[in-house]
């Protein structure tokens, strides 16, 4: 628990619990169905493992999370209390991208956004097998510029290093377009009309990738700069 307040206000007593740090983000991972610890780390990859330990002890002890073993196998749940907060979370989110346009350069992660778009892939709208897509960010540490994604049987793999297959469609682009596609500043066909991004392989993949992503529900907000801005 994070410094008392020492308020009978309730929002006192909930931040109290909720705005150490990480753990709003952590509450976001767990709402998007991440159960795992290694999972999390991905979700969380700047929050030390330790501290990921910590922050899963005291929601526990609050009554947030419950651990959950089966054999080997230890997965951390919500209980109806960390349920509760998903329109929360939801609604942070959707402030966010309404009131907070810029993004920095240290705000780009390539391993975080894909690992986002790995867990957002309507499976049903795939072609059958084996579909791999290979990205490349220019603008990315060298070496973070290539990425893989391998779709199959209901399943994806986020690779940086080249897993062998065939690839299905291939993604040039920068890191910041992918990123700003992804949160819903723009859209896919405006980013290739603008010379943001370039698809190559077969016409019928390259127009039907966008629709294999179902993104983030903040990316259909409102922006509130962005309305400024036209003003």
């Amino acid at each position: 628990m994070g410094a008392p307040y020492y308020q009978f206000c309730p929002v006192a007593k909930a931040m109290e619990l909720l705005d150490e740090r990480w753990t709003m983000l952590l509450l976001r991972e767990m709402l998007l169905g991440t159960e795992h610890f290694n999972d999390l780390r991905r979700g969380l990859p700047r929050m030390s493992p330790s501290l990921l330990s910590h922050r899963l002890d005291q929601l526990q002890r609050a009554g947030l999370v419950e651990r959950l073993v089966e054999g080997a196998d230890v997965r951390y749940v919500l209980t109806p209390a960390g349920v509760e907060l998903r329109p929360v979370v939801e609604q942070l989110s959707a402030w966010g991208v309404r009131w907070i346009g810029e993004l920095g350069d240290a705000d780009l992660d390539p391993k975080l956004l894909l690992w986002d778009m790995h867990r957002n892939i309507d499976h049903s709208v795939v072609p059958a097998g084996r579909t791999v897509i290979a990205l490349q960010f220019a603008d990315a540490r060298p070496m973070q510029r290539r990425w893989w994604l391998v779709i199959r049987d209901g399943d994806a793999d986020v690779c940086d290093v080249d897993p062998g297959y065939d690839v299905s469609v291939e993604v040039r682009c920068s890191l910041r377009a992918m990123t700003r596609f992804w949160r819903g500043d723009i859209e896919w066909a405006a980013m290739l009309h603008a010379g943001e991004a370039t698809t190559i392989g077969p016409s019928h993949l390259q127009v039907a990738l966008p629709s294999w992503f179902t993104r983030p529900g903040y990316s259909g907000v409102p922006r509130a700069y962005a309305v400024a801005a036209a003003s």
